[in-house]
C-alpha cells in the first residue's frame, strides 16, 4: 500500500515553488537552558515565497492542478493577516496568475500595525487584489461574485479553500513528511513525537498520513490554534480519510495522533502568555523567529509538555515550523521594546 501511495503522489500535477529539502535543525542552546528532550525544528519557514511557510508545499499541488486545468487566476480566503493568503499571492506572482484574496476580520484587533503591516503589506506588495469582508458569509458571497465576473470576462479562475486544506493540498504534507522521514533516518534520530500547529488541519492531516506511509514510530501531537479540539479533530479525520482514500493507503491508527486545544487560549489570533514567552525564548537561544498566531502557541505547548515530563528526555522531538514570522510586525504591541 505504501508503494501505491508513493506512485499516486508522484503522478499528481505539481509545480515547483519551494526550496527542498528544508533544514532539520537541532535546538542545542535551548536544551542547555531548559533541559528535556532534544528538540529539532523542521524549518518550513524556509520554503521561499515571501518569507516562506507551510502553505508552499500545499500550493505546489494546488497550483499544479490549476495550471493543468488551464486556469489563469486564483481566488482564495483567509483572515486579515493570513499566511496562506501571502504565500498564495507570492506563488501567483511567480507563476503569472492573477490573485484575489478574500480576507475576513476574524480577529478583533484594530491597531495600525495589524491593519496595515505584516502579511497585509506583503499581499499588496506582491500584487494581489484584496477584498476585505466582515465574516465568512460575506466571504462566500464575494467569492461567488468574483468567480462569476472572471468567467464572464473570459477567464478561468481556480478556487482554493481556506488554508489550502483539501485532499489536493494535503498531498503537500504527505510528501513533506516523507522528506522529513528521510532526514530523521539519515540523522539516526530516535523520534518519539512530532508537534504541529493546526488551524484548517490540512498540514496536520498530511503529516499523520505521511508518518503512516513512512512507518515512523512516533506520536503526532496536534496543537489547535483556530478551533476547539473536537472541531479540529473532526476536520482532521475527514481530511485524513479523504486523502488516504485518494492515495490508496491504509488509514492511520487513531492512536498515532492526538489533538489538544490547550494552546488555543482565548481565541484564534489572540496571543497567549505562553506563546509570547516561547517566541522570545527561541529567538534568544536559537535565533529563530516564531509567530504569535500559530507557531508561538504550538511551541509553547511543546515546552509545556516537556516541563510536565510528558516527553521522553532520551528521545527526539520534531517541531514543524510552519512559518508566519511576517505576523510579528502586525503584533508588535504585544512585545516589550
Amino acid at each position: 500500500m505504501s508503494e501505491n501511495a508513493r506512485a499516486y503522489l508522484a503522478a499528481q500535477p505539481r509545480v515547483l515553488l519551494g526550496h527542498w529539502p528544508t533544514p532539520l535543525q537541532p535546538c542545542d542552546r535551548l536544551r542547555e537552558q531548559i533541559g528535556g528532550p532534544r528538540i529539532w525544528l523542521k524549518r518550513d519557514d524556509c520554503t521561499g515565497l515571501a518569507t516562506g511557510g507551510n502553505k508552499t508545499r500545499k500550493l505546489e499541488y494546488l497550483l499544479g492542478k490549476a495550471l493543468a486545468e488551464g486556469c489563469d487566476g486564483v481566488i482564495t480566503f483567509g483572515a486579515l493577516q493570513s499566511n496562506h493568503a501571502r504565500q498564495t499571492a507570492a506563488a501567483c506572482a511567480k507563476l503569472g496568475l492573477t490573485c484575489d484574496l478574500i480576507l475576513t476580520r476574524a480577529v478583533p484587533r484594530f491597531d495600525e500595525s495589524y491593519l496595515h503591516s505584516g502579511n497585509l503589506l506583503l499581499d499588496r506588495l506582491l500584487g494581489a487584489e484584496l477584498h476585505i469582508v466582515e465574516d465568512s458569509d460575506s466571504a462566500f458571497v464575494t467569492f461567488a461574485r468574483l468567480y462569476e465576473q472572471a468567467q464572464l470576462s473570459g477567464r478561468k479562475p481556480f478556487g482554493i479553500v481556506p488554508g489550502g486544506s483539501d485532499s489536493t493540498g494535503v498531498l503537500g504534507y504527505v510528501k513533506g513528511t516523507l522528506e522529513l522521514a528521510e532526514q530523521v533516518n539519515a540523522a539516526g534520530l530516535d523520534l518519539s513525537t512530532i508537534v504541529v500547529a493546526a488551524s484548517t488541519a490540512g498540514t496536520a492531516a498530511g503529516i499523520v498520513i505521511g508518518v503512516n506511509i513512512a512507518e515512523l514510530d512516533c506520536l503526532v501531537r496536534v496543537a489547535c490554534v483556530y478551533q476547539p479540539a473536537p472541531v479540529t479533530q473532526q476536520e482532521l479525520e475527514a481530511l485524513v480519510n479523504a486523502t488516504a482514500a485518494e492515495l490508496g493507503s491504509e488509514l492511520p491508527d487513531r492512536s498515532s495522533f492526538s489533538v489538544s486545544d490547550s494552546p488555543l487560549g482565548e481565541a484564534y489570533g489572540i496571543p497567549t502568555v505562553e506563546g509570547i514567552d516561547a517566541i522570545e525564548l527561541l529567538a534568544k537561544t536559537e535565533g529563530v523567529l516564531l509567530d504569535p498566531v500559530y507557531t508561538g502557541k504550538a511551541f509553547g505547548y511543546l515546552l509545556k509538555l516537556a516541563a510536565q515530563d510528558q516527553l521522553d528526555v532520551n528521545k527526539d522531538v520534531v517541531f514543524i515550523h510552519t512559518g508566519g514570522s511576517a505576523g510579528l510586525f502586525a503584533y508588535s504591541s504585544n512585545f516589550s521594546a
